[in-house]
């Protein structure tokens, strides 16, 4: 049988026409049509069907939420009430003393999540917990790199040339290379995910390369991609503001440059997250020949929450892909004035938040929290985006 193939160039050129073409995901086509609370109610239903058979769900009777969810007509709320009956608000302290501890410090399987875990993620923790140490399992893994590749066909949106779309991605993040404790793994979220990411990126897009991401001294790394730079042809940069400007600066000097643009022509949009990029805006203009479009993202620590779909829009909610939201408003009748929960308030799902107040962010995700209070607030600006 005749075959047919294809240069690593042809290929990348087919994968980037896909994308610019508007190839869409299954998730992301539904995420367009179906409703925010439906959407959530399917989520939580899949997190718990997974999860009925650990610990954690035979303790807090995930087979009854399951059923309450089954009976439950489309619009019918009642099983929201079964949940929040069945199952506690839990902070970083609670959840990892009565359960994370358990797979992390006994090497228990099918604790909170099914299976082992076999990372965890180092995090800026309360002052009662001076570093969290955050499970990431496959699954987890899987998903943020799922709504990873929704960003990039959200480009689509941005009006980006055509050919930009088989250039190199450069994804400047954490050392891949990880700490090994016992029988898991532990570093910095991005190094997580970037050691994980599917072969077929890897060769087709990925840059600086595995060796280079493994590096764990920093500036050693910064100097092995500016030597590197005038080998790649990058299109796409993704990394925390800071990290990138000094990186773009250092190639500048190094090449006796007048901007960026001068070694990498085609680069056209970078994504953030974690700050705002306003402090940074000046610090980009100086090493930049053009505008690019900056894509802000909202990947936490527990997973890859929100992302930018469209030019001049702010986050969308990934609301199908291994995370469901909860809500609480955030005011003095539900939080001290240090941010400590008051009492057992009253927690909200995606159709009850109203655009312009303040909510406090509870999560349940294919990793093992399950409503889980992480210490970030978000606002709603446009409920119909």
């Amino acid at each position: 049988m005749p075959i047919t193939v294809l240069k690593l160039k042809n290929m990348t050129a087919i994968l980037g026409n896909l994308l610019k073409q508007g190839f869409k995901l299954r998730q992301s086509i539904e995420q367009e049509n179906v409703s925010p609370f439906l959407l959530q109610k399917k989520q939580l239903l899949r997190l718990l069907f997974r999860a009925k058979a650990t610990e954690f769900g035979k303790f807090y009777q995930f087979d009854k939420i399951i059923e309450a969810i089954r009976k439950a007509k489309k619009r019918d709320k009642s099983f929201y009430h079964t949940y929040t009956q069945q199952v506690p608000i839990f902070d970083y302290d609670t959840i990892y003393q009565h359960w994370w501890s358990r797979a992390r410090e006994n090497g228990e399987r099918n604790v909170a999540w099914r299976g082992g875990v076999k990372y965890y993620t180092l995090s800026s923790g309360t002052s009662g917990s001076p570093s969290k140490h955050i499970p990431v399992t496959r699954d987890m893994i899987r998903a943020i790199h799922r709504t990873g590749i929704r960003q990039l066909l959200a480009l689509s949106n941005f009006n980006i040339p055509g050919k930009i779309y088989s250039k190199g991605i450069l994804m400047l993040g954490g050392s891949t290379q990880l700490n090994k404790v016992d029988s898991f793994f532990e570093g910095d979220l991005s190094g997580i995910t970037t050691s994980q990411i599917p072969f077929w990126f890897q060769h087709l897009f990925y840059k600086p390369g595995r060796r280079i991401a493994r590096n764990t001294n920093w500036d050693a790394k910064l100097q092995e991609i500016t030597e590197q730079a005038s080998k790649w042809d990058i299109g796409y940069i993704a990394g925390v503001p800071a990290w990138i400007q000094m990186l773009m600066e250092r190639i500048v000097q190094h090449y006796k440059l007048n901007n960026i643009h001068d070694i990498w022509p085609n680069l056209t949009a970078y994504a953030y997250g974690g700050v705002s990029i306003e402090p940074y805006r000046k610090g980009f203009e100086k090493v930049l020949g053009r505008p690019l479009h900056f894509i802000e993202t909202y990947l936490a620590s527990e997973g890859f929450i929100a992302y930018q779909m469209y030019p001049g829009q702010n986050l969308r909610l990934v609301l199908n892909n291994g995370i469901f939201h909860e809500f609480i408003p955030f005011n003095t009748e539900n939080f001290g004035p240090d941010g400590e929960l008051i009492g057992n308030p009253k927690t909200l799902m995606i159709d009850e938040i109203e655009e312009g107040k303040n909510y406090a962010l509870l999560i349940s995700t294919c990793a093992g929290a399950w409503s889980y209070l992480i210490d970030d607030t978000i606002m709603f600006t446009n409920k119909s985006d």
